[in-house]
Parts: structure tokens; sequence; C-alpha cells
């Protein structure tokens, strides 16, 4: 089941009749066994076929929105098409995810001074040759703290960092907290924090931004234009280990080395990265069209992908979950807040609940998809291993306790459906994307049981939506259309939520804002953080009262896997989210042709 992601297919036709579970007795056996795979592979032989071209798919049922610049990507697709120029990525990090010297710049953490000295490395550039300055590690801010931004990612983490508060809010025009002690043109920026998080030695964290931005480059555009700009759309420039050499926008990309890469200079002539559909890609691979695809590959299709000669399966589980949201209000854009609305049709939490415990996925997934998705407990994900609450029950399928949660809130049934407490018609619209035929039987499974509940629930325009348009729908500041939806996020590499849930998140598209909520992520880097046992204390009891308030409900955890063809060498799917560069620097080919 492959949803689209925030910064995320099959052939097989599957009856959503098949999938309706029997009874109301509750289900909370065990989830299908995760598939075993390996997370590298290397051809064997000498790198003797780097001439050619890897050819590389990106499994999307919809074109890639064409933004090259990571600050204001919103979605895996265009982070995975332009992935070869290495994202901008400024820091390596271990396997741990902890940030380590020798990527493009090092930083030092200062706890008594609360700095962040960042230095980039003598040998930095951009693929056109110019210098990267401390101003491009500046840039990011601005343009995610500007007030006309089209970002997402600004949350209330970032106010650590002294005067982004007043820039954010158009009181000051520059940024207090930024000094450059050699100049803005120099290899070093110092930033200034009110207060340190234990969460900033660690890559993807939500107070120290982890890529650069060309600001010589941009700094004629306004920000609020950035995202349309020819700087960013037809002629970006990278730091990774290759250069973009032609793209037809929204279907591919087409990459060369790139020569001021301060790496090892990359092993491979020509890279082509192309979209193909979720029902066609596992045809493509048989064709041998790709040697390896950057979204996971359609879990329906693990076995015939397993059985295609000349390939191997890599994956390792995915740094990201599929969840349900709830839509309870709408996004202020005067004070940048989420708000709660009191009157919201999905406001009642034992309407939330019970529409989850309508369903049975354990059962739904062991049975689909084959070990390589199953049914999520808790929005952290088991890659975050310490932070992920493996006991946490979540919602397993017990349809009377469903039905009892309706009428303890004064719901009752009017004819064939349920009616608000107020006695008006309840008709609930359910937003989701366009996907393998796996997915859409999943998800008539789901309208099928909230039917079978009692209530009113349809598609969204009466039908799977287009993924463009869904998020567009979805993101509107107020909308209406949507009151459930389901979708996933392609998490960073740092499990603190707030950039997500938090009050002043962009991303928090379901307006979900409680105090509580607020002080449970807050207490994940305050003081007491610094001790790990309290800091895991704090993401198991956010767990817990997010799976409570049922505002967000996580639905599927997946590996991250694709069948690699045997002529690449070097391929490690781990270093995908680990250190973006080294990734596409350390790929080789053995041959000029697929195996």
């Amino acid at each position: 089941m492959n949803k689209r992601k925030w910064l995320a297919a099959g052939l097989v036709a599957v009856s959503a009749l098949a999938l309706a579970a029997c009874g109301n007795k509750s289900s909370n056996g065990p989830t299908a066994k995760p598939a075993s795979m390996q997370s590298t592979y290397s051809a064997t032989g000498p790198a003797n076929g780097n001439n050619s071209t890897l050819k590389v798919a990106e499994i999307n049922d919809a074109p890639f929105k064409g933004i090259s610049l990571a600050v204001l990507q919103d979605n895996a697709e265009d982070q995975d098409v332009y992935s070869p120029g290495g994202e901008d990525q400024l820091f390596n990090n271990d396997k741990n995810f902890k940030i380590t010297d020798g990527g493009l710049a090092n930083q030092r953490l200062n706890n008594s001074a609360k700095t962040d000295t960042i230095t980039l490395r003598s040998d930095a550039k951009w693929s056109d040759g110019s210098k990267v300055t401390a101003r491009d590690i500046e840039y990011p801010y601005e343009i995610i703290a500007n007030k006309n931004t089209t970002s997402q990612q600004y949350s209330a983490d970032f106010t650590d960092i002294k005067g982004m508060a007043a820039y954010h809010t158009g009181k000051a025009s520059t940024i207090s907290g930024f000094t450059y002690p050699h100049g803005q043109n120099g290899n070093q920026l110092v930033i200034h924090f009110s207060s340190m998080k234990p969460a900033m030695k660690y890559s993807g964290n939500s107070f120290i931004w982890g890529t650069v931005a060309p600001y010589e480059k941009l700094k004629n555009v306004p920000i609020a234009k950035l995202a349309s700009a020819d700087e960013v759309r037809k002629n970006p420039v990278f730091i990774g280990p290759y250069k973009l050499a032609s793209q037809v926008t929204g279907e591919s990309t087409s990459w060369v080395p790139n020569k001021y890469y301060y790496g090892p200079a990359p092993k491979i002539k020509h890279i082509t990265i192309q979209v193909v559909s979720s029902n066609n890609s596992t045809a493509a691979f048989k064709s041998k069209k790709f040697d390896f695809n950057m979204q996971t590959a359609p879990s329906s299709q693990y076995k015939n992908l397993k059985a295609i000669k000349g390939y191997t399966l890599v994956g390792t589980p995915a740094l990201s979950y599929g969840y349900f949201g709830f839509n309870l209000g709408h996004f202020d854009t005067k004070t940048g807040l989420n708000v709660m609305d009191k009157n919201a049709k999905m406001g009642n939490k034992n309407l939330r609940q019970a529409m989850m415990y309508a369903l049975d996925l354990t059962k739904t997934y062991n049975k689909l998809e084959n070990g390589v998705a199953w049914h999520a407990n808790t929005l952290i994900p088991p890659v975050f291993k310490q932070y992920y609450d493996a006991k946490e029950p979540g919602y397993n399928y017990n349809m009377s306790k469903a039905q009892s949660l309706l009428k303890a809130a004064g719901y009752k049934k009017k004819g064939k459906w349920y009616v608000q407490p107020n006695g008006k018609p309840l008709t609930i619209y359910y937003g989701v994307m366009t996907g393998s035929s796996v997915s859409e039987a999943i998800y008539q499974y789901e309208l099928q049981q909230w039917h079978k509940l009692g209530l009113n629930v349809q598609f969204t325009t009466g039908k799977p939506m287009e993924m463009n348009s869904f998020y567009s729908t979805l993101q509107a500041p107020k909308q209406n259309k949507i009151d459930i939806f389901d979708a996933a996020w392609s998490l960073s590499s740092e499990p603190t939520p707030t950039q997500l849930y938090g009050e002043d998140a962009p991303f928090n598209s379901g307006h979900f804002v409680s105090a509580k909520n607020t002080q449970l992520m807050n207490n994940m880097n305050n003081s007491k953080a610094f001790n790990e046992s309290y800091r895991i204390k704090q993401f198991y009891a956010w767990q817990k009262y997010m799976n409570q308030q049922a505002a967000y409900v996580p639905d599927e955890f997946s590996l991250n896997y694709t069948p690699v063809n045997n002529r690449v060498k070097n391929f490690n799917k781990a270093a995908w989210y680990i250190t973006l560069p080294q990734f596409w620097d350390n790929l080789g080919l053995t041959s000029s042709s697929m195996k």
C-alpha cells in the first residue's frame, strides 16, 4: 500500500468484500513478521560499466512538483528526483543519525555559551563553481521563518534561535541570533540560542536546519515567489556528487557528475530518474527498464519482484509511517497558529475512536502486505528503536466497543445511519489518494467497515484523489471537503514531532491543538531531557496521549525496499537516510547493460 508521503502498488485485484472482518470480537493478534531482507547489495567484479546510464524509478501515481530547493519541498517525490544533487546536505551523520565531521560542514555545540558554530570545509562549492558561504547556511532560516514563505517547515522549535520570533512576526528584518566571524562570505556561522536541546546533536532535528541555499543566486527573488522561480525550477545548483543535466517537469530528471563536488569523484557518467506508476512498476522491472527504485516498491508485489531474475531485493525499516488524520479546525494565517474549531464535525473524541476500532487493519495488512507493511500502533515508527513504544496497543478491531463509544457520546441511529447528537444528519468525507489496486481495495474495505458501524462515510469527490489535488485541498488554511484523511509522513532522522503536530506547524493539517500535546513535545527537549531515560519516558507518554486523543492515528509501518539490478555496486539502502551524498557517490556499475 503506497501512500504519497509528505517530507511517501500492485497488479493484483482484491475484492474489498474479502477483507471484511467477521463478528464483534476484538482482533489483537500479532502482525505479520516483517519480510527478511538484506540492507546492502554490491555486484561482484570491477566497475567497468560506469560510462553507461544508471536508470532509476520513482514509483508515483502523479507527476512530481518540480521544487528542487530542499527548504521548500513538502513531499518525498521532489526530494527523491533531485537527490543525486545531495539535497544540499550540510552535515554527515552516523548510523544512529548523530551528526559527525566530514560533510560539507562540521558543527560544534557549546552548551555553556548556548551556541552552535558551523564551519564549512575549504573546498565547499556549488555545482556552478561558486563558493558556498556562511550566508548560504543562514538563508534557509530566513526562507522558513519569513511571514510570506511557502515553506512548510516552521515550528516553535526555531524560536530558540535568538531573534527568530521577531523575524517571523515581521518585527525585525533580520535574525539577530546569527553572527559571522569571517563575514557573510566567510566559512563560519555561529547560531545563538536561548537554550540548548538534546536533539541538536542529531541530524534532521527541528532546531538546526540541515541544508544550505544559494543566497547569491536567490537573493533577488521575493521569498514568496521562490517556489516558482527559474532558479529553483529550471536552473538549480547543488552541492552533491551530481548536477542536473536536464529534466521533464513532473516526469524525469537527468544527472551528470558535478566536478566541484567536495567528495570523491562520482563513478557513474549519467543517471536518469523516471516516474512510473505503481501499477506498472513491476512490469517495468521485469522488462529491465530500471536498476532500482527510489520510493519503496509496492508491498503487494513483493513475491513477484523477488522472483525476477537479475535482481536482489534490498530493504530497511522505513523512516516513515502511514496515518489517519481528522479535520478538527483551521490554520489562522494572521497568527500563524492552528486553531481547534469548537463545533468541528469530527471534534468528538468518541467518534474518532469508534472509527478506528471499526477497522481490522492487523488482519487486512497481514493478508495483503506480504510482511513489507504491517499495522502500526504509534506515531513513532520502530526505526527509532529507543523511542518507539512497542507495547502501546494502538487500535485493534472491536466493533462492539465502537458502537458503545458512539452511543455514549449521544450519537443515535436514524434509519441506516447515525446522526449527530443534535439530531442533524452526519456525512463524513474521506480523503485518500489514488494508488495501487491493493491500496484502493483497502480504502473500500475501510468504507465498508464504517458503513457496517452505521456511519455514512463517502470519498471526497466520490473517488480517490490525484496526489497534488489531495494535498492542495488538505493544505488550505480552512477547508471542509475532507473530514478524515489517509496519508503518510516521510520523516527527518530526529524523532521530535513538533514540526508535524505543533500548534504553529503548517504540516498540522488536522489542526489538533492542546496544552498537553505542546507540553509533552516540549518535554522531549527541555533541560531534563539531556537525561536519556527521562527523554524516552516523554516520547512514550506522547505516543500514549496521541492514541487516546485519536486526532492522528497510525495505520501502517513498513520496510522501504527495492529490487536492485545485479550490475549495481555499493548499493546501501540505509545510507539513503544517513549520508545522501555518499549514497550516490559510492554507486557504480559493472556492465553497460542490466543483468
